[in-house]
């Protein structure tokens, strides 16, 4: 518990107006997107990395418990204080981009910095930031980092991690250490860097990344393809990366989320049909995006496609992508409670998952409507049922059980893009044998002995 001495000396460090121990603090900082709620002891808003140091020296002196928090969108409870203990919010002071490096192509950004905004200036000099998470709008470059965040982009331009190429962090001990260079080439010592990545705040704060950047494609299309069946979509998803076009995207919904969304917003989608696939193709010339488009439609149509619709401006492109953007809130249709999964398979298994999904929906009775990135195998698995019925969530629980061990028997794994923080905690050992959970808490101790840093995360403590 902190105690009055605790909060004095944190504001020596930060200024008092940067640390807060009221209740409406307490209650804005105790909840993420899993609406969750674990009241902290307190809310400090660090100016600098020194700062960072400090409190972090201090706490892992007096054993004060440090959560380290962005923008709190994340859907798994990572930056939740669950075991109460001070919040470390960095989106106040540590949110500048401190540099655009043109000759070298790499941003250097503070772990608050807004994904939106990072994408929007380097678009202004020509260069491209593709990571490009649902929540890039609020979402904040040091959670993308910390959860190792992915996107729509994924299956032609990788995710987060294949973006970071140096950071600077805090150890729990005070220690301030830099990993990685700003080099493409670098394989002297551990990639301590990369072990930050994914980590979820409980190894190290982040206080500096550095992204390397691309050059920006000068044309986008986007186009459309309609299915009678989730079979066939998939088989076209995995065929179509085959054949050696790389769409930007390759999205998906299945008939339930297109019910959802035309019931929502009355846009006039089929829905009669099986399955939608939205894909996006990007280039420098026409003639290029117009022989990928040829193609993707090609095989599409060789897998069950009755239409394929190319966007003539930006206008109807927007119109396309419109279910898409707008699948995961028009569920509610369908409960007040969603179990919202992201789990991740090898695209040739996507036929078979879905399958294996639609086969627990009907053993729980109860409605599975899915979406998402299946250009890279991620596919976004909602179990819809009523919140206020102790009996309907036991259910959505057992079935999720079951959505794991599904994708876990066809090579995949719990978590694409959201993490794993406390909501899939329970999951780990369904997903990783004892000998290498050992091997996870070994390095946890490692840089934590303390047990400091987000404890109770991904199952490690």
């Amino acid at each position: 518990m902190i105690e009055k001495r605790d909060l004095d000396y944190f504001s020596q460090i930060v200024g008092s107006e940067n640390i807060y121990s009221d209740k409406a603090h307490l209650i804005a900082y105790s909840y993420d997107a899993t609406r969750e709620h674990f009241e902290p002891d307190a809310v400090i808003f660090p100016r600098n990395e020194d700062d960072v140091s400090k409190i972090l020296k201090y706490c892992n002196e007096r054993r004060i418990v440090i959560v380290p928090r962005g923008a709190g969108s994340g859907f798994t409870g990572g930056a939740l204080p669950s075991s109460g203990g001070i919040v470390l919010a960095m989106e106040r002071h540590m949110n500048k981009i401190l540099e655009i490096d043109m000759k070298n192509m790499v941003a250097v950004v503070q772990p608050g910095v807004i994904n939106m905004d990072l994408q929007k200036a380097v678009e202004e000099v020509g260069l491209f930031y593709p990571p490009d998470p649902a929540s890039q709008e609020y979402s904040s470059i040091g959670g993308n980092v910390s959860e190792n965040a992915g996107g729509m982009r994924a299956a032609k331009y990788g995710i987060t991690k294949d973006y970071v190429m140096a950071t600077r962090a805090v150890l729990p001990n005070g220690d301030i250490i830099k990993a990685g260079k700003r080099t493409i080439k670098d394989v002297a010592g551990y990639n301590i860097s990369g072990i930050l990545i994914a980590s979820e705040g409980t190894l190290a704060v982040l206080t500096e990344i550095t992204l390397k950047l691309i050059p920006k494609p000068k044309m986008t299309k986007t186009a459309m393809g309609i299915f009678s069946s989730v079979s066939e979509a998939m088989n076209a998803v995995y065929k179509t990366m085959a054949s050696g076009i790389t769409p930007v995207a390759m999205e998906f919904l299945d008939n339930l989320t297109i019910r959802a969304v035309e019931q929502t917003y009355k846009k006039g989608l089929p829905v009669d049909a099986g399955a939608l696939l939205v894909t996006d193709v990007d280039g420098n010339l026409e003639e290029d995006l117009d022989f990928q488009l040829a193609q993707i439609e090609k095989v599409f149509k060789e897998n069950g496609c009755s239409e394929f619709k190319i966007a003539k401006d930006k206008q109807e492109a927007s119109d396309l992508w419109f279910a898409r953007r707008n699948a995961s809130p028009s569920l509610s249709v369908y409960g007040s409670k969603k179990l919202n999964e992201d789990v991740t398979v090898p695209r040739s298994a996507l036929p078979e998952l879905l399958e294996k999904f639609y086969a627990i929906a009907d053993k729980y009775n109860v409605k599975i409507p899915c979406f998402g990135h299946t250009g890279d195998g991620n596919v976004h698995t909602n179990v819809m049922v009523d919140g206020k019925d102790p009996e309907q969530v036991k259910i959505a629980y057992q079935a999720i059980e079951e959505v794991f061990q599904a994708t876990i028997d066809l090579g995949g794994t719990l978590s694409g893009e959201h993490g794993i923080g406390l909501a899939k905690a329970p999951y780990m050992k369904m997903a990783f044998t004892p000998e290498e959970m050992a091997l996870f808490k070994s390095i946890k101790m490692a840089f934590d002995p303390n047990n400091i840093l987000n404890p109770y995360k991904m199952g490690l403590s």
